[in-house]
């Protein structure tokens, strides 16, 4: 069955006895509905909040039986992203076997994330220099190595993103260092200003416990200033990540085909195609669009050698600067292949305003094509896509191309 209208969202949290945790859930839920207008909102919880998730899904699917999209409300991927909401979205879908149920990947640490955590860290220094502060970053901890690596691994892009004197990962339950034990190795290196991050959604039990650990240790260490940053809260930030986590299972949840693209073939001979950045996925894609007859314009402060070469030889036009949204007028597509995800997002905004397909090399769901894996063999191409997994697209390919050749 292929929904005709947007998918309903299922927002699946955590739950807490905390008040005001619960208050914060919806004002999120809120946000995210002025986000995606005309779409249903829900919210369902693992535990503590009613209602649960295979509850508020069972809802949705009552109501528009066709599919609906789960985003997990967690930054991490342990335990109950793994196995405490699939189970629920089993178990929600039971009477509804004909409806597609796409489970999105969790929050992770996009871009939005990130300055949002930091933002909570330099309110809470205040008028302390950041390269005087050490803070120590609270995670929840569990027995998922990989959720542990990950609250590690942002940890240090917060390191040195802030210009803080020093950071120390620490977690509040399974795994350690616990917060006390991060404390004591900042204080033992000196550090007299310490910002404690409770890397949290909102509040509940375990903030409590952060500021609980917080409070008995510097009770014994009066030399210490030790100030505690907010959680993230329903910012608009973490609406923006989980509204962009819908869209991203909307492609899906919408066909019941192999793919959500509708595979067509353009005809480019003759029109103008413009690429913005000059590196290397251009230099890949460009020699292409050129074969295809189409009158390609780089716009770029740099360009790899092989499209320098290009220039030189009067094959492509080169715009030596920074992106104009003017570049666009008049191109009928779009590569936005830059390093900057931000600038990609811009051109990406800016073809769709002008209703102009445009390709994004760094997340490829949120441009309006994809470049599928191709291949030339005996005047025919082969091109596949497996949804927006480009290796998978090219072992596919490879697989085809092998079938034909033994079958030559």
């Amino acid at each position: 069955m292929t929904p005709t209208t947007a998918p309903p969202l299922v927002i699946a949290g955590h739950g807490t006895r905390d008040a005001a945790g619960v208050a914060e859930c919806h004002a999120l839920v809120a946000r995210v509905r002025g986000l995606l207008p005309g779409v249903r909102v829900e919210a369902g919880f693992v535990e503590l909040t009613p209602p649960t998730i295979d509850q508020a899904l069972s809802s949705v699917l009552d109501g528009d039986g066709a599919g609906a999209v789960v985003v997990p409300l967690m930054i991490g991927s342990g335990g109950h992203v793994r196995e405490d909401i699939p189970a629920a979205i089993e178990a929600g879908r039971r009477d509804h076997r004909g409806a597609t149920v796409v489970y999105t990947r969790h929050l992770g640490a996009p871009a939005g994330l990130v300055a949002a955590a930091r933002q909570r860290i330099d309110s809470a220094r205040g008028d302390w220099a950041a390269h005087e502060v050490s803070v120590v970053f609270v995670g929840r901890g569990c027995s998922v190595t990989d959720a542990n690596a990950d609250h590690t691994r942002l940890g240090r892009v917060l390191l040195e993103t802030g210009g803080y004197a020093s950071l120390l990962p620490a977690f509040i339950q399974v795994a350690g260092p616990s917060v006390a034990e991060a404390l004591d190795t900042a204080h033992a290196t000196g550090s007299r200003r310490i910002v404690v991050m409770p890397h949290y959604l909102f509040p509940g039990r375990l903030s409590t416990w952060v500021q609980q650990a917080v409070d008995a240790w510097t009770a014994i260490h009066p030399d210490t200033s030790v100030r505690v940053a907010g959680v993230i809260g329903a910012c608009p930030e973490l609406a923006d990540v989980v509204a962009q986590r819908y869209r991203e299972g909307m492609l899906t949840a919408r066909t019941d085909l192999g793919s959500p693209a509708y595979l067509t073939g353009l005809l480019l001979a003759g029109r103008k195609v413009v690429a913005i950045g000059g590196g290397c996925v251009n230099r890949r894609r460009i020699p292409k669009l050129l074969a295809a007859g189409a009158h390609v314009t780089v716009v770029a402060p740099d360009l790899h050698p092989a499209l320098a070469q290009l220039v030189d030889d009067g094959v492509i036009e080169w715009h030596n600067r920074g992106y104009l949204a003017s570049d666009l007028d008049g191109a009928w597509y779009v590569l936005a292949a830059t390093d900057d995800p931000e600038l990609n997002a811009q051109v990406a905004a800016a073809a769709e305003a002008r209703h102009t397909f445009c390709v994004r090399a760094d997340r490829a769901e949120l441009g309006s094509a994809w470049t599928p894996a191709t291949a030339e063999l005996e005047g025919a191409t082969i091109a596949v896509l497996a949804d927006h997994d480009p290796r998978r697209s090219r072992a596919l390919r490879d697989r085809m191309l092998q079938f034909v050749r033994d079958d030559a």
